[in-house]
This record gives structure tokens, sequence and C-alpha cells, in this order.
């Protein structure tokens, strides 16, 4: 069965290469882009059929369906089932043949989607969200594989800060359209348009993403940038899957893991748990508080290229630097959204600023920063062993913030009514260990 599962997803081998400079770059051009365009709009796009339970969330809780604290449970099946899917996924992923490997990963999600708009009960949500986070991890590893077969160490940093901005228009389409499918139809549509939507993006991937350049006669995308970093002789005599193992006695991972591990803290207590925020502490109703997130994540589109840049042109591809001005930026807005002056004005400066620190620090903590310092051809286990502790980061979260928003509320006669002072210093406080435990990388080291 193993077996099958991977032959099904196997790269083809390498074909003879193209004779002639110019047909190799054209090819080359075409390709890329294509690639590049389906793996940041589709991973947008997929992104809808994780996030849904956002927007649905105050209507089930209104409605009585579930509790803060069951979806709390059910929340977090995702991101454990995530975060080993992430694991094995990306260790799957440096192995697979892209187009085949995320189209079979965005149809299962799809799939996942509809099959929670039928779920009532806390046990079947579980099971099936949990589904829906396994499949969730075909995503990231392999559009950072498919990005890392087709773009050069000198490109990667403005290459991720693209394909990063697909955090920011997957949530920008969850809190503002499927915030107002959710207004308009019920809760049960919020499932049903994200898995059209996850349908649709499937069809981008197989439409658009091409295997490794060598199976289609092309040279590596090192060879004919001519942008090659020194790798070890010990690295060039090891199997794939053994340079994927040793990637865990990097020290410098771990630390990276745990700092991603805090911000993912953030990232998703914001994501999960600012819809019911925005609602129940601001006063604003679904589509109010879908166009409140949804500045946020149009500023993290501007974060995402932003973080590129800068780390690329103005450290010379080094993220430290990068990591501590864009943190500072995020706790700021994160300190304006919860205890600036009660106004409109302030709120969205707190949720410009938020999107912009956080979404650079996705792309950075995330995953980039992985990629720089591990071994090229281990991409996908890098982004899994990472994508592991975020996500059970995510995880913790999940159930930490929905006990303590379920302790600090009460009944007052029909209504439900909210403290959100703990779980806001939880949020906060994941953001300063993350900043704290990024700024001891100051010297890690690339590698080819």
């Amino acid at each position: 069965m193993i077996g099958r599962l991977f032959s099904a997803f196997a790269t083809t081998a390498d074909a003879p290469l193209i004779q002639g400079q110019k047909e190799i770059d054209r090819i080359f051009r075409s390709t890329r882009w294509r690639v590049m365009t389906a793996i940041t709009l589709g991973y947008g796009l997929i992104y809808t059929c994780r996030l849904a339970i956002g927007m649905v969330k105050p209507s089930m809780i209104d409605a009585g369906i579930f509790t803060p604290a069951e979806f709390g449970l059910i929340g977090s099946a995702l991101f454990y089932t995530y975060a080993l899917g992430k694991l094995t996924n990306g260790f799957l992923a440096d192995h697979a043949n892209m187009r085949i490997f995320l189209t079979f990963g965005f149809v299962m999600t799809a799939i996942c989607n509809i099959g929670m708009g039928f779920a009532d009960t806390v046990l079947l949500a579980a099971v099936i969200w949990g589904l829906n986070g396994w499949f969730q991890g075909f995503g990231a590893p392999g559009g950072v594989v498919a990005m890392t077969a087709w773009f050069s160490n000198k490109e990667r940093g403005r290459a991720y800060g693209l394909w990063s901005t697909a955090h920011s228009i997957g949530e920008g389409l969850t809190f503002f359209v499927i915030g107002a499918v959710v207004a308009y139809f019920g809760w049960r549509w919020g499932y049903f348009v994200p898995a059209v939507i996850g349908f649709v993006a499937a069809a981008m991937m197989w439409a658009w993403v091409r295997d490794r350049p060598r199976t289609m006669g092309l040279p590596t995308v090192a060879d004919w940038k001519n942008d090659h970093l020194a790798e070890s002789e010990v690295s060039k005599s090891k199997s794939t899957l053994k340079l994927q193992f040793s990637i865990l006695a990097i020290p410098t991972i771990w630390v990276l893991a745990l700092a991603s591990l805090a911000n993912y803290v953030t990232r998703y207590a914001i994501n999960s748990w600012g819809p019911l925020y925005l609602q129940e502490a601001r006063g604003f109703d679904e589509i109010m508080s879908g166009t409140m997130l949804m500045i946020s994540t149009i500023a993290g589109i501007a974060g995402s290229l932003l973080y590129g840049l800068i780390s690329d042109k103005f450290f010379n591809s080094r993220r430290p630097p990068a990591n501590l001005l864009f943190s500072i930026i995020e706790i700021i807005g994160l300190v304006l959204i919860f205890f600036g002056p009660t106004n409109l004005p302030t709120l969205i400066l707190g949720m410009v600023m938020f999107g912009l620190g956080l979404t650079g620090l996705v792309a950075s903590l995330g995953g980039l920063f992985a990629v720089d310092i591990c071994p090229k051809r281990v991409a996908g286990a890098a982004m899994g062993v990472i994508g592991v502790f975020s996500y059970i980061g995510a995880a913790i979260q999940e159930n930490v913030s929905g006990v303590l928003i379920d302790q600090h509320s009460h009944m007052v006669g029909a209504d439900r009514v909210y403290d959100f002072g703990p779980v806001i210093w939880f949020w906060l406080g994941s953001s300063i260990v993350s900043m704290v435990l990024a700024a001891t990388l100051w010297r890690a080291k690339l590698r080819d």
C-alpha cells in the first residue's frame, strides 16, 4: 500500500537535455512563472478550506450547536493533523511530482469541507476537520518544493515573499467573501463555498504546475542561473532520505521551530478567534468584522513582498535583521488593536501593522529561513519539521484560547458576555517569545 502511494506521486525520470540555449531560456521562463502563479493563487484559494471555521464560529455558537471550548477541540484537530501532515508530506514532497501531489491534496480538502457542512456533532466535526488538516498539509511543502525547483538561491527571498502572499489572499477571501456568505446564507454555506473554491484550486494545479526542470529536459535552476552555494562533500555523498534526517542535527532548526511555534499561536489566534473578538468586544457584525480582518490581510500581502525584498536587498539575504524589524511592527499592531484608543482609525492602523509584521514573519519563520539553512535538496523536509512545531503551536493556541474564552464568559439573560483580557495576554506574550527566540539566530548561515 505504501509502495503504491509513493509510486502514484513519484517524480518522473530525467529527460535528455534540450539543445539550444534560446529554447531552454524560453521554456524555463514561461514554465516557472506559470508554476509560481499556480502555487501562489492556488495555495491562497485553498486557504479558505482551512479558515472557514473561524467565520462560522459566531453563528454556530449563537445557535447553540457548539460551545467555544468544543470549537477549540474541533479546531485543534485540524492543527494537530496538519502538523503531522506537513512533516510526513514534506518528506514525501522531496520525492514527488508536484503536479499530481498538489492536485490530489487540494481535491481531498475540498471534499472535507463538503462533509463539514453536514457535521453537527463534536466527534464527527473533529474527525472530518482532522482529515482536512492532513490534506491541507500537502499545500505548503508542495509549494516550497516547486518553488525551490524553479527559482535559484539569490532570487528565493523575493520568490518566497511572493508565494507567501498566498496566506493573505486566502485570509482576505475568507474574512470578506466567506464572512458575507455566512451572513446572507447561513453557516453551512460557509463550508460549501470554500469546497467549490478548493476544486478550482485543484484544477489550477493540474493545468499549470509541472515536475522538476530536469524531467522536462532542462538544466537545474542553479545551473541555468549559475547560482550555486558551496555544498559540503558530506552532503553531496548522502542520499536524499539520509540528508532529510540529517537536518534534525542542525541546532538552528530547533530554535527556529520554537520561534515559529510561538509566532503561530498569535497568527491563528487572530485568524480563528478574531471574528468573535471583533463581534463581541467591538460590536461589529459579520461583514464589518470580516472587513477589519481583510484590512490586515491586504497589509499582509505588502508584508510578504516587503520582507523578501528587504531581507534580500538590504540585508544581503540575511533573515534575522528583517525578523526583528517585522516582529516589532507586529507587536505594536497588537498593542494598538487590544489596548489602543477605542476608535476606528486606531483599530485600522493596528490591523495594518499587525498584518504587515505577522505575514513577513510567517514567510521567514514558517519556511524561508529553514530553506536557507538546510540543503536545498531537502526543502520539503525542512518545511515539514518547521511545520510540525508551527501547527502544534496553532493547536495549543486553539485549545488554550477556547478554554480561556469559555471560562471568562458568562450568560446575562439570553446573551453571552465575554472577558477577553486573559486570552489577549496569552496571544501577545507568544509574539514576544517568538521575537526573542528568533533574535538568537543572528549569525545563522545559508546552505546550498
